[in-house]
């Protein structure tokens, strides 16, 4: 089968299509046949070197598909079963090893795509959502990058719940994206810095801090998110887009309000099999009744796994890019 191999960090030029070995299922595990695959900021963290992984290896987690054989065990799934995951073994590729208890069952009335390009960032809008911070009528929450894949689901999810969404975004065209999913402010990060971000969200807001900041961007605007937040409340930094945050002292967040800081992973608000069904079924249910829309902002052949990643990493696209094999 063919699948991208990265055998030494670098640009996105070490992201090389090659063939491998079919993969065989193991007991407990699923062969699956990838549909679509989501192109993340962790694997470019994992290519460039940022975070550290044992070369050669085959990026990607997130994927959908269908199930073509499973491992002694298995009793939940059979072949030809719709499923989904976080927890793929390198799933850019065409076939792909998923543990069987990592995985959920893809309903009816969603399909492969879809399903792909919300599992992971949706799971993840929802723990912030429900659970890191769970945002309550009334309540106001600063939502960066407002109109990528991330920023568009929880401003849905903060909307649902009757939050106030203040957006930020970096084009007009994002303006209009992250409006349309039901931001009650956008707000151009390109045209403040990140002192005048802080007073335009309060002044946004009525002169008063957010209750919390949602914030994947990290570096860039992790000063402004802090200088946005009422006494008490809550910066949920769940990613580093822009880069690492760089080390703060306690002391600073009793100086400002007595400010609860977080680094939240999708992969500790899914250790229970139980809570990853509830996460997940609670998404796919409110895609089948319309109450959540997932934007797929682009699809590439996965030979083009390089384009893909760098135009992520450019910042300069909306909703979830997906890899088709």
């Amino acid at each position: 089968m063919r699948a991208i191999v990265v055998g030494q960090t670098g640009g996105p030029e070490v992201l090389q299509l090659s063939e491998v070995n079919d993969p065989k299922p193991g007991p407990g595990e699923l062969l699956v046949k990838v549909g679509a695959t989501g192109v993340n900021f962790i694997e470019t963290y994992q290519r460039s070197g940022l975070y550290a992984v044992s070369l050669p290896f085959t990026p990607g987690a997130e994927t959908a598909g269908h199930v073509l054989a499973v491992g002694e065990g298995v009793t939940d799934f059979k072949p030809g079963d719709r499923v989904a995951t976080v927890d793929a073994r390198g799933s850019y590729a065409e076939q792909v090893i998923v543990p069987a208890e990592r995985a959920v069952a893809v309903p009816d009335g969603v399909d492969i795509e879809t399903a792909a390009a919300v599992i992971l960032q949706g799971m993840t809008a929802h723990y912030l959502t429900q659970s890191t911070y769970p945002i309550k009528a009334g309540e106001t929450a600063l939502v960066h990058a407002a109109a990528g894949g991330m920023g568009l689901l929880l401003t849905q999810l903060v909307k649902a719940a009757g939050g106030k969404v203040i957006g930020t975004v970096s084009s007009e065209a994002k303006a209009k994206l992250a409006t349309d999913a039901g931001a009650d402010e956008v707000i151009r990060y390109d045209q403040v810095s990140g002192e005048e971000l802080a007073e335009e969200v309060r002044h946004r807001n009525g002169g008063q801090g957010v209750h919390v900041a949602y914030d994947g961007v990290g570096k860039d605007t992790f000063e402004a998110s802090l200088g946005a937040l009422r006494v008490r409340g809550m910066l949920a930094s769940y990613g580093n887009s822009s880069g690492p945050v760089p080390p703060v002292a306690p002391l600073r967040l009793m100086q400002a309000g007595s400010l609860f800081l977080t680094r939240p992973t999708l992969g500790n608000y899914i250790v229970a099999r139980q809570e990853l069904e509830w996460r997940a079924s609670d998404l796919f249910r409110w895609i089948q009744e319309g109450a959540l829309n997932v934007r797929i902002g682009a699809t590439y052949p996965l030979g083009e796994a390089g384009l893909a990643q760098q135009d992520l990493e450019s910042r300069k696209t909306t909703g979830k890019l997906l890899l088709i094999p």
